[in-house]
């Protein structure tokens, strides 16, 4: 790790901003990372701020220093992340940086991916660049959780979400549920499936709900997330309300489906899904971690938004492959009768329970958000 233990009052103002900017870009510009970049000039002004907006399009530092001229000649430029050193869609830009005339950069966080991590800080080092790493580190992991997930674990990061009554329930008896929580949860869960690559249920929601699982917000209708249904029977009902909204379906199954249904299989590809298949599990059901691996790695996926009933979110949670539990807890009582939300093998030591720590609560009108951190995850946000 590159650190520098000097960091000035100025350096962390205007990291701060950096992320600020990067925040901008969150919901946009799946599958890269969101990044910010600001840069001050000798004088201590701010002469030019950047953010990534969109994948394929110039990225933070560019429109940084587009912004800055002239004036980025001697400057220091401030960037959440290592800036890129490899020609992909657009060219590097370490050279960007160099090319202006930057004299320092500043990182909060070295570039995850293995094919690029420490090339960027070298490439800037060589030219004479003074680099120093590590300022606001832990704002910056927290910023990409998802990109670095998939970078580092090779899988996305998994969101759980579930809508209760007070008393733990997320349906009745009869499957209703509609609504339990009030309009401001909903919307938050509309920006909570915004930030995902992927929204994953299973067919038994799809046979009884028929959701649409769209992001119905204006500023984001053209972000729509994969929308994943695991279906190891191939039961998908080609009338399914999720074909008549736009956006990619992925239906999940298992291998010999492909071969004993090859009639449903084209159906569905004829109506715009995409079928894959994955290995199965112990249990006989699809393997979730090999299809997060495959979301990773073949989608490009970086967060993943589990919204499903309580046989697949119970599953995800006894697989231990939830890395946040977001609780919606609405002030209603269902009664004994009514669903719980996740149905997991009885545990029968308490030292076995399963257990969580609280990163943020919020209120949304009547409903309370409770947002929690696993406590067996590699990739936590802070």
């Amino acid at each position: 790790m590159h650190q520098h233990a000097n960091f000035s009052p100025q350096d962390a103002r205007a990291m701060a901003q950096a992320i600020r900017l990067a925040e901008r870009g969150l919901f946009t510009v799946r599958p890269n990372p969101a990044v910010g970049c600001v840069i001050i000039d000798q004088q201590g002004e701010t002469v030019g701020l950047g953010w990534h907006h969109q994948a394929g399009t110039p990225h933070a530092e560019v429109h940084a220093l587009r912004m800055a001229g002239a004036l980025a000649q001697g400057a220091t430029a401030y960037v959440t992340l290592e800036p890129c050193s490899h020609h992909g869609r657009t060219p590097p830009c370490c050279d960007a940086l160099v090319a202006a005339g930057v004299a320092r950069v500043v990182i909060a966080l070295e570039d995850p991916n293995p094919l690029v991590s420490g090339r960027g800080i070298a490439r800037l080092k060589a030219a004479g660049v003074t680099v120093d790493v590590g300022l606001m580190a832990s704002s910056a992991r927290a910023l990409n959780l998802g990109f670095l997930s998939r970078m580092e674990r090779q899988q996305p990061f998994v969101r759980l979400k579930l809508a209760a009554s007070l008393d733990g329930r997320t349906a009745l008896a009869n499957g209703q549920s509609k609504w339990i929580t009030g309009a401001l949860a909903r919307e938050d869960v509309q920006r909570l499936r915004a930030l995902s690559g992927a929204i994953i249920t299973g067919i038994n929601t799809v046979l009884v709900d028929d959701p649409s699982l769209t992001v119905r917000l204006p500023e984001f209708l053209s972000f729509q997330p994969l929308r994943v249904v695991l279906d190891s029977q191939l039961r998908m009902p080609e009338t399914a309300q999720l074909f008549s909204h736009t956006g990619q379906i992925l239906v999940v199954t298992l291998a010999e489906q492909l071969v004993s249904q090859p009639d449903k299989v084209a159906r569905l590809r004829g109506n715009g899904a995409l079928v894959e298949a994955v290995s199965r599990d112990e249990t006989g059901r699809i393997d979730l971690l090999n299809l997060l691996t495959m979301l990773a790695q073949k989608f490009m996926v970086n967060d993943v938004l589990v919204e499903a009933g309580a046989q697949l979110a119970g599953a995800f949670m006894s697989a231990a492959l939830v890395d946040e539990l977001w609780w919606y807890t609405a002030p209603i009582v269902m009664g004994h009768d009514a669903r719980a939300g996740l149905m997991m093998p009885e545990i029968t030591e308490m030292d076995a329970v399963q257990r969580w720590s609280l990163l943020d609560q919020r209120w949304l009108g009547q409903d309370l958000r409770l947002r929690f951190k696993g406590g067996k995850q590699v990739c936590q946000s802070s």
